[in-house]
């Protein structure tokens, strides 16, 4: 996991790159007179090179930072246990803080002085944090990695495999006598009775290599990060409504009257600060009043569960779509009426404010139930699972809408076009309601059958093994 939070130093690279092509007039195209030349070859490889590698440093980096912060909390002590169901609050809270800054600061930045400006200062902001970071280093506590996830749980499968014709025991005793504690010895982990063909990877045979035989514990770490497959599944959808904030929420903000008094412009870009300060004044009054106030009703200790937070969150995409349905239907029936229309960018305060709501129980929800729910050894790996959302989720976005615009294009007028007002956005964002509104009954599928990890620590805070099947099921 360490090894992943060096990562920064690739980032710190991928920005020096884009940097200099924004900067180097060679690794730019000339300033538009007329028309705008296109760019070279090179300057493209360039600048798709700084792209790529700050994604990849990203796909690094995200997941184990979140599980290093995580990792700071113990769980076998009541306070600290207490304290993490936090966490993750103010953690995104952070982060939240930090997006505010780029479609200001940064927008404001490039908009009114220069690009290389514009990245070159998040690109030493950067490198400050990561400077800060590493002088932290010597106070963090710290998992060491044994093996790789990956290689445990191919052969976990592999052995299965291999042993498929081999007879389970029948009188419900474990097949393998191998110690089932984890790595830290500080929990074990209850044995289950789903996947059973994965438990013949734990027959003994007289080989010693790794590959004929696997303990119950890499084989239950196993069962739990395929059992988290299907939630990943219904949760790539919600991730593609998120796409939509930066992609055609603020290109309608573009077809609207964007002035603030008689000399300041919003840049539509900067619409997205609406949806980032509602996602930080609801995660902030959830932890701080909602929780507390669920929290004695429920007896849950994070007020409700994860699952039926992240299903709050996709139900409210799905009304945050349905409203951006009838604004833009709104806007275009006025747009008809008017030459040139004098509405306000505010117009669409609505749809940036319900879908920073609901991101502020989707985002947060999703990022602790992959963490919470991956087995000691596989945090970062449970961590990963919800960047994999959010990455198939922006491919699937261009998809559709690509899918869509060549669609009905050719039934004749496009949903989807360069101008806006020439399109049908509105029905668009219609498609987009059913769509995500099947997923979140695919969702609450899903969960009515997930069961959450069961671990039981070596401390006074013990489950039995009766309490640990009968708290598995999620309850809505």
């Amino acid at each position: 996991m360490f090894h992943g939070l060096l990562f920064p130093f690739p980032l710190i690279q991928g920005m020096i790159i884009l940097t200099l092509a924004v900067s180097v007039p060679k690794l730019k195209p000339p300033p538009c007179k007329v028309t705008c030349e296109r760019a070279s070859s090179l300057q493209q490889a360039v600048f798709f090179i700084g792209l790529y590698t700050i994604a990849v440093a990203n796909g690094c980096t995200k997941p184990n930072v979140t599980t290093l912060g995580a990792n700071q909390f113990d769980e076998t002590n009541p306070k600290e246990k207490m304290q993490k169901h936090s966490f993750f609050n103010w953690w995104m809270s952070s982060i939240f803080l930090g997006t505010l800054f780029s479609p200001t600061v940064l927008v404001y930045l490039q908009d009114n002085i220069n690009f290389s400006i514009g990245y070159g200062v998040p690109t030493i902001v950067l490198f400050v944090s990561m400077v800060i970071f590493l002088v932290g280093t010597p106070f963090y506590r710290h998992k060491l990695a044994q093996s790789s996830p990956f290689t445990k749980m191919t052969r976990v499968i592999v052995v299965s495999i291999r042993n498929w014709q081999l007879p389970l025991p029948c009188n419900g005793e474990d097949p393998s006598q191998i110690d089932t504690r984890v790595a830290w010895h500080k929990s074990s982990i209850q044995p289950t009775k789903s996947m059973r063909f994965l438990d013949k990877a734990a027959i003994k045979s007289n080989s010693d290599s790794k590959w004929t035989s696997c303990s119950i514990t890499e084989i239950e770490e196993t069962k739990q990060m395929i059992s988290m497959l299907p939630i990943l599944v219904s949760l790539i959808l919600p991730c593609t409504m998120i796409a939509q904030i930066n992609t055609l929420f603020v290109k309608q903000g573009a077809t609207l009257d964007r002035h603030m008094g008689p000399h300041f412009q919003i840049p539509p870009a900067s619409l997205v600060v609406f949806v980032t300060i509602t996602m930080l004044v609801s995660v902030v009054l959830y932890d701080r009043y909602f929780i507390k106030v669920l929290r004695s009703w429920t007896r849950n200790p994070r007020g409700i569960t994860i699952l039926q937070r992240i299903g709050t969150g996709i139900f409210l995409q799905v009304m945050t779509m349905l409203f951006a349905s009838i604004i833009e239907h709104r806007r275009l029936s006025i747009v008809n009426k008017e030459a040139h229309t004098s509405l306000s960018i505010f117009f669409l305060l609505p749809q940036f404010v319900f879908m920073g709501l609901a991101d502020s129980f989707l985002v947060v929800g999703q990022t602790e139930f992959f963490y919470d729910q991956a087995p000691d050894s596989m945090k970062s790996l449970g961590s990963s699972y919800t960047m994999t959302a959010y990455g198939i989720g922006n491919f699937l976005s261009s998809f559709i809408l690509q899918l869509v615009s060549d669609i009905t294009k050719k039934q004749g007028k496009g949903w989807v076009l360069n101008d806006l007002n020439s399109s049908r956005l509105d029905y668009y964002y219609a498609l987009l309601t059913a769509v995500n509104a099947l997923n979140f009954i695919f969702f609450l599928f899903v969960s009515r059958m997930y069961k959450y990890r069961v671990e039981l620590f070596s401390s006074t805070h013990e489950r039995t093994k009766d309490e640990a099947e009968k708290g598995g099921h999620l309850e809505f």
